[in-house]
């Protein structure tokens, strides 16, 4: 059977556990079967347990080992039936229908989701060029739905943004080779030494950058060429001064979190923003190249409970005393 290219497709495919796992193993080991102790190349099958134990070494390793599936109770089967739901679901996808979908618990659900969204991060050293808009948006609920008395005491007669947080956006727009890419940072506060700092760090020198009427984003010259649209205005000067790209990735994200995550913790945000970013980034590609581009990623990244939850786990907890 050919890979698949549709959903109903993925969950007949990956239904059976020796083609999920062949199918995975080329895409974990790009350059054959290696221990994933050791890095030695010379290991034995164990068919009964679909596992590997390692000659050199002589621990046992699974296709899940090394990466965001560790230690999961849960077959290939459902893993990758969920990771092609979340890549190719525009507005996300909740814990819940997951749940139901795949027939695991809500919490299984949810810890698998974040881990999927850990294998979705896409840092990258190579800095935006060319013509490149930057603009922040403010992500949280409104003071008005705060119960009073917790209203009362993070406002403090400040003003109804200091209650969210700060997300600032740098979107590289359309160019002869590929389609605009977004990156999104979470800051304390949108503050122009911090605003400048994160510009530097993304962006190419000589880049034609582009804002609102924002004053933090003032005196970028000389190092980049900086112009600006007063929204009061207008919302496009000369045909190219706009920050449009970036406020439609602003209403994805927002419909994303306010319409399927109904609620997101400043301490989960970034989570959410790296699904969102993944595919819309990605959003050219077909859902089957999606969900491998996705998978491709999974490798080298770990992520326990304890850590999603912020919990700190002692060092001695459960030695003897």
């Amino acid at each position: 059977m050919n890979a698949p290219k549709t959903l109903q497709q993925a969950i007949v495919y990956f239904s059976d556990p020796d083609r999920a796992l062949q199918y995975m193993i080329p895409i974990v080991w790009p350059a054959g079967i290696m221990c994933s102790h050791c890095a030695c190349v010379d290991a034995h099958f164990i068919a009964s347990r679909r596992i590997w134990r390692c000659r050199a070494c002589k621990k046992q390793f699974s296709i899940k080992t090394g990466t965001v599936m560790e230690d999961s109770p849960l077959g290939l089967d459902k893993w990758l039936a969920a990771m092609w739901l979340i890549v190719n679901a525009k507005n996300g996808i909740s814990s819940y229908e997951i749940h139901r979908a795949l027939d695991i618990t809500q919490k299984s659900a949810w810890f698998l989701l974040h881990r999927l969204r850990l294998a979705m991060q896409t840092g990258s050293f190579k800095k935006l060029s060319g013509n490149v808009e930057v603009d922040e948006s403010y992500i949280g609920g409104l003071a008005y739905n705060m119960h009073k008395k917790k209203r009362i005491e993070k406002m403090k007669g400040l003003r109804g943004g200091h209650t969210k947080t700060a997300v600032v956006g740098l979107l590289e727009r359309n160019s002869e080779t590929k389609h605009s890419t977004v990156r999104t940072k979470m800051v304390p506060k949108a503050r122009r030494k911090r605003l400048h700092n994160l510009i530097y760090k993304h962006v190419e020198p000589g880049s034609h950058i582009y804002t609102d009427a924002f004053r933090a984003y003032r005196q970028l010259s000389p190092e980049y060429f900086h112009d600006f649209v007063d929204h009061a205005e207008s919302y496009v000067k000369d045909k190219v001064v706009h920050t449009n790209g970036l406020e439609n990735f602003w209403s994805l994200l927002k419909r994303t979190l306010s319409g399927t995550y109904v609620a997101c913790e400043p301490f989960h945000l970034e989570k959410y923003l790296d699904e969102q970013c993944f595919r819309f980034n990605n959003r050219k590609m077909t859902d089957a190249q999606r969900h491998a581009a996705a998978l491709a990623m999974i490798a080298g990244k770990r992520m326990t409970y304890s850590e999603l939850i912020g919990k700190m786990v002692s060092p001695t907890q459960g030695l003897p005393s």
